[in-house]
């Protein structure tokens, strides 16, 4: 049975990224369909997973992480605009019986993700 799962690393402070508003679409044929809206644990994770079983279907999806409001909030000094505000990461899944774990390492100038295990 597959799931999708998400993890978030703050690298600026060495810590998991907690109390990030996470929101998940699905992308068909254009049109993004959200289907999960949910806030990382004290842990940087989410306490299900965002998709499983059934719900897993292969396709096109995209992940919004609200990182700005979070550094805000973290009493990091940010400029207007933000430099970063929403991560948002475009990614597909191919097998809908696997377990696709996608994080998220950020601070407030830079990212990067990889399909974890």
């Amino acid at each position: 049975m597959g799931k999708l799962t998400t993890h978030i690393l703050d690298t600026a402070h060495g810590r998991p990224g907690a109390g990030i508003a996470i929101s998940l679409f699905r992308i068909d044929g254009g049109q993004r369909t959200m289907l999960v809206q949910t806030t990382s644990n004290h842990d940087g994770r989410c306490n299900a997973p965002l998709l499983e079983g059934d719900a897993l279907v292969t396709g096109v999806y995209e992940l919004d992480f609200l990182v700005g409001d979070y550094f805000a909030a973290s009493g990091v000094a940010l400029a207007e605009p933000r430099f970063l505000d929403v991560v948002t990461l475009r990614f597909g899944i191919a097998d809908a019986n696997a377990h696709y774990h996608v994080p998220l390492l950020v601070s407030p100038f830079s990212y990067s993700t990889y399909r974890g295990s």
